[in-house]
């Protein structure tokens, strides 16, 4: 397979990497040694009742590495051995990174859980991975007391979201905001259930050795996948430390010890996992930790004191900036480099991002089975805005025809992404179906990746994404993908966001929805809206239905769910009779 691609690296960018053949948290062990006084972590919070001040503490790799230590001990201690699943239900706060290395240091599997997740969904992911110890914070404890019983859970680990707080704000949120905000838990009496900090002052300062190897299980990390049930995508240490190494090559400037990454992206996601935690640490260098990215005066705060210099996010991100009231009174000129992952990153919204901050906004792409990152635009090289880049250093990616999966199409043509590379998961966790129709091995005995999104490559070997296969609109027999209406409404200047969506129609089987959040201050109307479509798309792409929103759901990462609207569809027909 000719690799065209090569020719578009940057300079110092090699075709093939040598990775470290050690365990991933030693890569932290190495961080401590060389650089113990920089600052790993910065937490905190604003401050509305203070004028909206930010107040953060720091937490140097010294004492992120005692932690860990400590952490890891205490799991000894308790019981937990390698290969145990260890499951984390945090949202970005250090004890998320405490408890995620300190599990890797004893050999368990890390199993990250969406703080979000309802109780069935927390109970499902439980239970699938078979997790018998759980880090959680006090918020959210009640409903790990509701499911527990219904687990395999023994052993419950309680952090409070103000542990880490400087001490002015600790005093504040414990007087005023605790209780009333539900983070204030009783779980004494409660059987093996103990306290984040009774656990590290209870444990030894050092863990026992395990012998973990770089082909053992790291992280089940749970997806919806290509085919929607939840399943754990397998990730061994070898393979997301590739990534990690991936991501820090990539980043052609980025300098070991001076770099800052704002982490605004849960953790809880391949994404932030491997291009803000793993990769930061990777570097020696400091994570701006964003509980919640909502909190768009909490990102916009920090960047201007803590001057981060990488801002990986999702498209929801660099619109949330670039919509802010006043965003011209922020200096965000300390950022560097921005990676937009997990959906397509329209043209409007990445040309107006990089007017506003000076930084290189490029769009890349991965999958949590890929860990994730598998192709991006070069940093500094050259950008095809509405690509989703080349493959990166090892990887490999090729479009394979949709009807059956067999056969490469010829450059320039649709079909299913497929790729492979150091990167991608040994399979999905006790599903074996599941992990046949997407692990697939060619004639040459080399196992591929499918994707299930449909893309095409371009002659100089960039790639562009057209849509999920499952979310591409068939209207009265014409192939429909979203993201077409979608790059087009984006252009719209009274557009904020907008996502376009088949729903379910007696003639045409589906027919184009879109649903659309106007900038503040901006009315418009369905009609205004088709009309700006005709011209710009084909006849059978033009929305035939408008709904306006004042917001559109979205994961916690701040990706937009087109199945929710879909499935609103069909339940407004269902009671409707039709």
């Amino acid at each position: 397979m000719e690799k065209i691609w090569l020719k578009n690296y940057e300079p110092s960018v090699p075709a093939s990497l040598d990775y470290p053949q050690w365990p991933l948290y030693t890569n932290l062990d190495h961080a401590v040694q060389k650089y113990p006084d920089n600052v790993a972590t910065i937490y905190g919070a604003v401050v509305e009742p203070l004028g909206g001040r930010l107040m953060d503490a720091k937490m140097t790799y010294r004492e992120l590495g005692a932690a860990v230590d400590r952490f890891a001990a205490g799991l000894q201690q308790m019981g937990v051995k390698k290969g145990d699943r260890v499951g984390i239900l945090m949202p970005n706060v250090p004890q998320f990174v405490i408890a995620y290395y300190g599990a890797l240091k004893v050999g368990a599997v890390v199993v990250p859980t969406n703080p979000i997740y309802v109780d069935r969904e927390v109970e499902h992911q439980m239970n699938n991975a078979g997790a018998e110890t759980l880090v959680t914070m006090s918020l959210f404890y009640p409903m790990v007391k509701r499911i527990r019983a219904k687990t395999g859970l023994k052993r419950v680990i309680v952090a409070n979201v103000k542990e880490y707080f400087p001490g002015l704000l600790k005093l504040l949120f414990t007087v005023a905001m605790e209780k009333k905000m539900g983070h204030r838990v009783d779980i004494s009496g409660e059987a093996d259930t103990v306290w984040f900090q009774d656990f590290l002052k209870s444990a030894p300062a050092t863990p026992q050795p395990v012998d973990v190897q770089p082909e053992d299980l790291a992280v089940l990390m749970y997806t919806g996948g290509t085919t929607g049930v939840s399943k754990g995508a397998m990730l061994t240490h070898k393979n997301i430390m590739a990534n990690a190494v991936q991501v820090s090559t990539w980043l052609t400037d980025a300098k070991e010890g001076q770099e800052s990454f704002l982490t605004a992206l849960p953790l809880f996601h391949s994404f932030a996992m491997t291009c803000c935690m793993n990769a930061a640490i990777y570097l020696a260098s400091s994570m701006v930790l964003i509980p919640n990215p909502r909190e768009l005066h909490h990102v916009l705060e920090s960047i201007v004191k803590h001057r981060p210099t990488l801002y990986p996010g999702v498209p929801t991100m660099y619109v949330a900036i670039n919509n802010f009231p006043g965003i011209e009174n922020y200096d965000l000129r300390s950022i560097r480099a921005c990676v937009s992952g997990a959906a397509g990153l329209p043209v409007e919204v990445q040309q107006r991002f990089m007017e506003i901050t000076g930084a290189r906004l490029i769009e890349g792409y991965g999958l949590s089975e890929a860990s994730p990152v598998v192709t991006a635009n070069p940093i500094y090289g050259q950008n095809k805005i509405g690509s989703i880049g080349i493959p990166w250093p090892d990887t490999e990616v090729k479009i394979m025809d949709l009807a059956t999966g067999e056969t490469e199409v010829p450059q320039g043509e649709i079909g299913e992404l497929a790729c492979r590379g150091p990167q991608v998961m040994q399979g999905y966790w006790n599903m074996s179906d599941e992990t046949a129709m997407v692990l697939r091995t060619d004639a040459q005995g080399q196992t591929w990746l499918y994707t299930g999104d449909i893309a095409s490559m371009d002659e100089d070997g960039y790639f562009q994404i057209v849509d999920r296969k499952k979310d591409m609109i068939i209207a009265g027999g014409f192939n429909v993908y979203p993201r077409d209406i979608e790059e087009v409404l984006y252009e719209y200047p009274k557009v904020k966001e907008v996502v376009a969506a088949g729903v379910p129609d007696a003639y045409r089987g589906e027919t184009v929805k879109v649903y659309v959040v106007l900038k503040d201050g901006e009315t418009a109307t369905e009609e205004e809206i088709i009309d700006f479509c005709k011209g710009k798309l084909a006849k059978f792409k033009v929305p035939r239905q408008v709904e306006f929103r004042s917001e559109l759901p979205k994961t916690m990462v701040g990706k937009i769910l087109r199945r929710v609207l879909v499935e609103e569809e069909r339940q407004k027909l269902a009671e409707q009779g039709q």
